[in-house]
């Protein structure tokens, strides 16, 4: 029996249907601002904001397995980081006190050391993805070296998000507590409240949730993104095969900490506020709803059910401001029983079909959720190594 040939390696993943169908999408939403009245078009930028922490957690639920009820944490650190240096930066250069004007009424008289290095735009840009990532990473270098997981994890990333939440809400003359931070001037150099800028920060929005999508699809692509699946799957049998599964949990728990953390900088821009509400846990069950919702395990669709269930939620609160939650519940509900794939994978299912009726080919299974069984390249290793036996 003749051993296959491997295919090259590509330097970077080959672009499938569901990449283009993105492009499109983000196509259209760099002309939205012509057609959107300024209003709108920040409610939609704070929905692609939303995007990027969806990607986060589909990236870590959808494909590794990990369900995190916390992201709300994260999410909020990274907007606190750029909060910090939004309040720093206007203050008058000619002030005598240089603190934030909530510090005065508490009696602080010197701006506390951690709040220093965020007087420059830099840092704080490092530290919005920088210290949801170490927070991340060091919260899930304890429980996963532990072999914490399934239900237990999701339990400890609930305990966490309240202890956070309680410890914010506490700290009233370093952070202003339950209140948080808002009332922003400036941000470099412009004025945050002016049209103009908010059309310059839809555009940063979308600019960041590109890069945060292909990172993603880099990430999920070539071996590390098949040994994501495989410690989805099975992660006893990754375990017995010589990896060890701690590390890359660690790296993925990390990198989907940061997104969250650039989501909330970019959902403090456009909102003007941040505060300990935002860790709330309803809030990062409903992160887990957007992707439930969209479509585990596809990006487009974590996308895709964020931007939709938001924009739901923000036209029924409107029309049925009373009683809009129970459509939100339903529609978790309906996605739950019929639509167990999402919306994306419903699309798939139904895509394929209608192309088998049209062309006559005979139906086949159709894999709406990335399995190890049907990547072609597991495949192409299992001969070899076959052969070698």
């Amino acid at each position: 029996m003749e051993s296959a040939i491997p295919k090259p390696r590509r330097r970077f993943p080959k672009l499938t249907q569901e990449d283009w169908v993105a492009i499109g999408l983000f196509v259209i939403a760099m002309l939205i601002p012509l057609v959107l009245s300024d209003f709108r078009l920040n409610l939609i930028g704070r929905f692609l904001a939303l995007a990027i922490v969806a990607l986060g957690i589909d990236l870590i639920w959808g494909y590794t397995g990990l369900l995190s009820l916390g992201h709300g944490v994260f999410f909020t650190l990274g907007g606190y980081a750029l909060a910090m240096h939004l309040k720093l930066a206007q203050i008058p250069a000619d002030a005598t006190v240089k603190l934030p004007e909530f510090m005065s009424l508490y009696g602080v008289t010197e701006l506390p050391c951690f709040w220093q290095p965020f007087n420059s735009f830099p840092m704080a840009l490092v530290g919005l993805i920088a210290i949801p990532a170490i927070a991340g990473g060091l919260l899930g270098y304890l429980v996963f070296r532990n072999r914490i997981r399934g239900v237990y994890f999701s339990i400890l990333t609930q305990a966490a998000t309240i202890v956070f939440f309680n410890f914010f809400n506490g700290q009233q003359k370093l952070i202003n507590g339950t209140n948080g931070l808002t009332n922003f001037g400036k941000f470099l150099g412009f004025d945050i409240s002016s049209p103009n800028t908010q059309k310059i920060i839809y555009f940063i929005t979308l600019g960041g949730l590109v890069i945060a999508y292909v990172i993603c699809r880099w990430l999920i692509s070539g071996r590390f993104g098949r040994l994501l699946i495989a410690i989805r799957d099975d992660e006893p049998r990754v375990r017995f095969s010589g990896y060890n599964p701690t590390g890359f949990k660690v790296v993925v728990f990390a990198a989907s900490a940061a997104l969250a953390g650039l989501a909330g900088a970019l959902v403090t821009l456009q909102t003007g506020i941040v505060s300990p509400k935002t860790m709330d846990i309803p809030f990062s069950i409903e992160m887990v709803i957007w992707v439930a919702v969209g479509g585990r395990a596809t990006l487009l669709g974590a996308v895709v059910g964020a931007v939709l269930v938001n924009l739901g939620k923000s036209l029924l609160s409107e029309k049925f401001p009373e009683i809009w939650l129970f459509f939100q519940g339903g529609l978790f509900l309906l996605v739950v029983m019929v639509l167990p794939d999402g919306i994306v994978g419903w699309v798939k299912v139904q895509g394929v079909e209608l192309f088998n009726r049209l062309t006559g080919r005979s139906p086949r299974p159709i894999a709406t959720y990335p399995s190890l069984e049907t990547d072609p390249e597991v495949q192409v290793e299992r001969e070899q190594l076959q052969d070698k036996s």
